[in-house]
């Protein structure tokens, strides 16, 4: 009986949040009024034990795209957490879309609890409420009302010159007597003005970036924090918490320093993420709040800034994972490096870019040999072949309804489509990296081209799959684009950069060549045959 008692102990994740979206009901739902009403429930049920409290003040709902939403996942699939509460569905989240993918599948699957409080839903004591998804396309709609006319008074502010956001550009803070105000914050901008004189001297953006970091100068978003700001960039790696190349360049290129309002200059619709505006679409206006650097100074910076551009090594051997291989630890891209034998043969190998930009007190070398992470994937891809071949075997006996394939059709088609929007993700990421001088020029327009393809390849496929599930779904399983071109591959030998960009989604590096390959197709692999296949293919660890 005792033993029974300690089973059915959970160990209890309390979520909250809060934002601008939640108009009226930001009183009754304010952090406070939250944290009490969940903690107090928590403490009138025995078999709850309170493990942590996560709260994410000031991010939408209508994505899960937030800091402690991302720190509570991470400990429950640590196996720190096995229950989750909220003080109702809104709080969780508002795009009913993931809610549901997490509430019906992700939980389930890790065997977390949820409970939300004023909806009344356990899902311990109860079965899957038919309503859940109704309730949240209600939340949803709500958040999509209340978007637009946030939108459309932001808009109209903007255009009057007032600063509209949370946390303002660096080297400026809020007007104590007007939050729509910009003034001066005088130890920020003195080192605006720095960066700017640096550069015009001649420096290089990465040089300026070593010698503020060398003086110990917080960069923005440590800064940001270090005057109690609960500031998060969710552009930035999460371990980056110094100044580096894309910190300076943004700087150099923010017009805001001259005294104009620049914003409007990203949009972003529910379920998707930030995009850029062209810049005719800016909101801009002219000598609304104090300059920090004259135009003079500004105009030189500008000038410099179209006129460098780097040299093309036509002759520099492409590398077939650029834009996959990733540090395992800090998350920067991989950088190749050439050595020379002692017999003028030339050797490659990858290094951690954050720790070949910045050494090592910020990130470890994770060296690796281009020749031994080729050996690798090569290895692990024909064992892969081989157990999808034994599999086939299995498979060649089972006997699938209708029904069932359509759910697989229909599975497979959510898929390519989650792939597709990911392949234009990969597209913005490497333009990134070759902004941060991690890729050449060359690379970059080779890998671009890549992903084109693969968009394109995607589009076909989804076109292909829609067809023969409106036609058939009585075919061989197999005959999915993904699963029979992987078949296709059982006699490879050698890698090439197609193979790389079909099959693999990521490559994370750790120390002592231990590496990880993440495959595009894993989720679906898992999902299709997981009743006859039981060992892991997701994430492969080698």
């Amino acid at each position: 009986m005792k033993l029974q008692k300690v089973l059915n102990l959970f160990n209890v994740a309390v979520y909250i949040r809060l934002s601008r979206e939640d108009g009226d009901k930001e009183e009754s739902d304010s952090v406070g009024n939250q944290k009490k009403l969940l903690t107090e429930y928590v403490s009138r049920k025995d078999e709850l034990i309170l493990y942590d409290v996560y709260i994410d003040d000031g991010f939408t709902g209508t994505n899960f795209n937030r800091p402690a939403f991302k720190r509570m996942i991470k400990d429950i699939e640590a196996g720190k957490v096995n229950c989750v509460i909220v003080k109702d569905l809104s709080r969780f989240g508002r795009d009913y879309i993931d809610t549901g993918r997490y509430l019906e599948r992700e939980f389930p699957e890790l065997g977390v609890r949820f409970i939300s409080i004023t909806d009344g839903i356990d899902s311990m004591k109860q079965a899957y409420d038919m309503l859940l998804p109704i309730k949240n396309i209600f939340n949803e709609q709500y958040a999509r009302d209340i978007s637009k006319k946030v939108q459309t008074a932001v808009k109209t502010k903007q255009k009057a010159g007032e600063f509209i956001g949370a946390f303002t550009s660096y080297g400026y803070k809020k007007s104590p007597v007007d939050k729509n105000k910009l003034i001066i914050d005088e130890y920020s901008a003195d080192v605006v003005r720095r960066i700017f004189s640096l550069y015009i001297k001649g420096y290089g953006k990465q040089k300026i970036a070593k010698l503020l970091n060398e003086e110990g100068v917080l960069c923005p978003s440590e800064y940001k924090k270090a005057m109690g700001l609960n500031y998060h960039n969710p552009n930035r790696l999460e371990s980056t918490t110094y100044w580096s190349y894309s910190t300076i360049n943004s700087i150099l290129h923010r017009e805001m320093y001259v005294g104009n309002m620049v914003q409007g200059t990203k949009h972003q619709r529910m379920r998707s993420k930030q995009k850029k505006v062209d810049r005719e679409d800016w909101i801009i206006v002219e000598n609304t709040h104090e300059p920090i650097i004259d135009k003079e100074t500004w105009e030189k910076a500008q000038s410099l800034l179209h006129k460098r551009t780097r040299e093309l090594d036509l002759e520099t051997n492409k590398n077939i994972f650029a834009g996959f291989v990733k540090c395992g630890d800090c998350g920067r891209a991989m950088t190749k490096n050439m050595w020379r034998r002692a017999d003028g043969s030339k050797t490659y190998s990858l290094y951690c870019g954050t720790y070949k930009r910045n050494g090592k007190q910020y990130c470890t070398p994770h060296t690796l040999p281009m020749a031994v992470l080729e050996q690798i994937v090569l290895d692990d891809l024909k064992t892969l072949i081989q157990n999808v071949g034994d599999l086939r075997e299995l498979v060649s006996v089972q006997h699938f309804s209708a029904s069932k394939m359509k759910r697989i059709a229909d599975t497979e088609l959510s898929k390519l489509r989650s792939e597709l929007e990911r392949v234009k993700r990969l597209k913005q990421s490497v333009y990134e990296d070759y902004k941060e001088e991690l890729i050449t020029k060359e690379d970059f327009l080779s890998y671009r081209e890549d992903y084109q393809k693969k968009e394109e390849l995607y589009s076909k496929q989804i076109e292909a799959l829609e067809e023969k599930k409106n036609a058939s779904i009585t075919d061989d399983v197999f005959e999915t684009p993904w699963l029979k071109r992987l078949l296709d591959l059982k006699d490879i030998e050698k890698l090439d950069r197609d193979i790389v960009v079909e099959m693999i989604s990521e490559i994370k590096v750790y120390e002592n060549r231990k590496i990880k390959i993440i495959y595009n197709f894993s989720n679906e692999l898992e999902h299709l045959f997981s009743n006859i296949y039981s060992a892991e293919i997701g994430e492969k660890v080698v």
